[in-house]
């Protein structure tokens, strides 16, 4: 027998509570119009959007990333279970509102930073860009070259329809849920396995280009986005590269990229332009470290007003030879010569050790609530997985800076 209510029982200071105002103040009118059971249609009464958002939220905060988790969570927590107010979810509807709504929110985190800079509480004078490399949900094992693909595309073919004709034979089986599940999943892997051989082609596409042996070229059969890549501890695995722009006063997020290439070189740019699009702004400073700071890159941010701060190309190389390497190169640019002479100033160079306390920060953060490995397949799941992360510590930071009611009150 339970003699306290719900709300009775839950700390009148936790932080849920927040979470819950923070979403009460969000638009999300989209969701709500892709509800079909209204009044005046039958259907099935749907969970509140506001009741699945401030789920997944709340968790990202607590580091859960596992629907089933989430689930189980639901029913003996008593956050969770105030969030729900009674209302029962499954894990297959947590899984599938975390990654269907990528566009929302995006949306959502530049609104919410939109309000900010019209406060002056945000300014983008500088911004800080990194990447980090994130564990993608598939095996090592799962890359196959393209014999392998053709002939597992093949079986899974035949096996598909083999599938369907079993269902047109007896569509009133018992067996109906099991076999349509079977189809579902054979449907998926098939599809899984024309993305790899797509993937696969890009891939042998560009080693040709850098001269490199393109029948070496291996695709995952499990989530053909992801590549394999070097990560911090020095081994190599399936993983995804993500991208975060921060502002360099607010330390807050101000863009998500979620790339396939191990590399960051070419991202700056294209943050860059992102950033200038979503808030109509151009950063006077942008902080990056060396992969990211090609002849190209520099050269197109310089030209559109924003002065880069990174370490130099092959810099340490050049000074082991006794080379300046602030002095033009034959290749460069006049925006990349301004650049090199640019980075020899002490004014540079303390304002470009700031880089790790403003990019790294967010990095750091995300890690340990949970961004260490994806629990979906798919660039664009992944990227909707880490817009969950960002918007977490977005929350998380404007609550310690005392944002938060700027943002609610718009």
């Amino acid at each position: 027998m339970q003699f306290l209510s719900l709300d009775q029982w839950l700390d009148d200071e936790h932080r849920v509570r927040i979470v819950w105002q923070y979403v009460e103040s969000l638009d999300l009118s989209e969701l709500y119009q892709q509800i079909r059971a209204v009044e005046g249609h039958v259907g099935r009464n749907p969970v509140d959007p506001q009741i699945l958002f401030a789920l997944w939220l709340f968790a990202t905060l607590e580091g859960i990333s596992s629907g089933r988790k989430l689930e189980e969570l639901t029913t003996r927590d008593i956050a969770y279970m105030w969030i729900c107010g009674g209302v029962s979810v499954n894990y297959h509807l947590l899984s599938d509102f975390r990654v269907n709504h990528g566009d929302l929110l995006e949306r959502l985190m530049v609104d919410s930073i939109g309000v900010l800079l019209h406060e002056k509480l945000v300014t983008l004078k500088t911004v800080a860009q990194d990447g980090m490399r994130v564990r993608a949900n598939a095996g090592t094992s799962s890359f196959r070259r393209k014999s392998t693909l053709d002939a597992s595309l093949k079986q899974a073919t035949e096996h598909l329809e083999q599938l369907k004709k079993q269902q047109k034979d007896d569509p009133g089986g018992e067996n109906r849920r099991q076999q349509a599940a079977q189809e579902r999943a054979a449907t998926e892997r098939k599809q899984r396995l024309e993305r790899a051989k797509k993937e696969l082609q890009k891939l042998k596409e560009q080693r040709a280009k850098k001269k490199r042996d393109a029948e070496q070229t291996r695709a995952s059969t499990t989530d053909p986005d992801a590549r394999r890549m070097k990560m911090g501890d020095g081994g190599f695995r399936p993983a995804l590269n993500v991208q975060f722009a921060t502002d360099g006063k607010s330390r807050l997020i101000v863009g998500v990229e979620v790339i396939c290439s191990g590399s960051d070189a070419g991202q700056m740019s294209l943050m860059h332009q992102q950033l200038q699009e979503d808030y109509d702004v151009t950063p006077d400073e942008y902080l990056v470290d060396g992969q990211f700071a090609t002849i190209s890159e520099v050269t197109e941010l310089e030209r559109r007003g924003t002065h880069v701060h990174a370490p130099l190309p092959r810099q340490q190389k050049q000074l082991d030879a006794g080379e300046d390497p602030y002095v033009r190169k034959r290749r460069d640019t006049d925006e990349m010569a301004a650049f090199r002479q640019r980075m020899k100033t002490t004014a540079a160079k303390q304002l470009y050790q700031q880089r790790p306390s403003i990019a790294e920060y967010p990095n750091a953060d995300c890690r340990n609530r949970g961004l260490s490995q994806f629990r979906v397949r798919g660039r664009v799941k992944a990227k909707a997985q880490t817009l969950w992360h960002a918007l977490a510590f977005n929350l998380h930071r404007m609550l310690n800076l005392g944002y938060l009611e700027a943002v609610m009150e718009r």
